[in-house]
């Protein structure tokens, strides 16, 4: 059954089905604006998916917020990337949709007329893509970023160490299987040596072996290996590249934010663009990954709808 604010933000906003080309794919979104034209603000949200994942998203958080936006005059549209949901075309990952981001913004403007700049409002990889596209098109004004995902093989197993297997020596559960007989030891033993064994494992491709380092010297005229940015580094550039108001969400219980906290708090570049002016931060401590509980999902929708109105 629908909650009463559901029924309330359907009643103050108008939802309609479309359809656009990007390349020779079509694609398929909603898009949602306030039901009184003359309320509607020049400032609209994309809201960019993360994957595998559709338009209405888990626990229909993107359908939700799309209204509860709309309801407060600021126009919203989400969509299906190039294979996903009801879109045409191959299945692509969150680091190609830049055309799609592009060919989306395009009909949100031809949909909207008065429409003067958007905001991508991106969680997860979402967010991640969102950084990647932002700087490239004047019209984006600023970036919502929800718990993004800047997961490397290391980057993971160091969360898990910190802060999931940490926060297991604590809990009843874990200790109640001890006691009772029930813990599997070896199983237990097994995942936390893989996971230490990540941490230590050296996955940068900039690093260079021994064996590497001594055919270079001998050989002067031989290339070193082209370093290749990583998915935080690009991100980084995509950050900093990025001149507009910045809003940051992230979740206490989600290990893809843990990820994220722990990546920032461990790098200096990441502190100090972080810590610019335009950089807005909010957390909720008890909230998971796709903010699941209605409070969660309503107080994101209120820092959105604000932060939108703010600039």
């Amino acid at each position: 059954m629908a909650h009463p604010s559901d029924s309330l933000a359907v009643e103050a906003c108008e939802e309609r089905a479309t359809a656009f080309q990007c390349h020779d794919a079509w694609l398929y979104g909603i898009l949602s604006v306030p039901s009184q034209p003359a309320q509607s603000s020049s400032r609209g949200v994309l809201v960019v998916v993360g994957g595998p994942q559709y338009r209405a998203g888990s626990h229909r958080q993107f359908r939700l917020l799309a209204r509860g936006l709309a309801a407060q005059g600021i126009p919203a549209f989400r969509f299906d990337y190039r294979g996903m949901g009801d879109s045409d075309g191959m299945m692509r990952t969150f680091e190609s949709v830049n055309d799609d981001i592009r060919a989306a913004i395009d009909h949100f403007f031809s949909q909207v007329p008065e429409l003067e700049e958007v905001v991508l409002w991106g969680l997860c990889d979402g967010a991640s893509a969102s950084l990647f596209y932002a700087s490239q098109d004047a019209r984006v004004a600023g970036l919502a970023l929800l718990n993004p995902w800047v997961r490397t093989e290391q980057g993971e197993a160091k969360a898990y160490l910190k802060h999931y297997y940490a926060r297991r020596l604590f809990a009843t559960e874990l200790w109640s299987k001890i006691l009772s007989g029930r813990f599997d030891y070896r199983s237990a033993a097994h995942s936390f040596w893989k996971m230490a064994t990540k941490t230590l494992r050296e996955t940068s491709p900039e690093a260079i072996s021994p064996n590497q380092a001594a055919k270079a010297s001998d050989s002067p005229a031989q290339p070193l290996p082209r370093h290749v940015p990583s998915l935080p580094e690009r991100m980084l550039l995509g950050l900093k590249a990025f001149r507009g108001p910045v809003l940051l969400v992230l979740s206490g219980n989600d290990l893809t934010a843990q990820e994220f906290s722990d990546l920032a708090g461990a790098s200096k570049p990441w502190q100090a663009a972080l810590a610019d002016r335009r950089v807005q931060h909010r957390r909720l401590d008890e909230a998971n990954h796709t903010f699941a509980q209605r409070n969660w999902r309503d107080q994101v929708l209120q820092w959105t709808a604000n932060w939108v109105r703010s600039w």
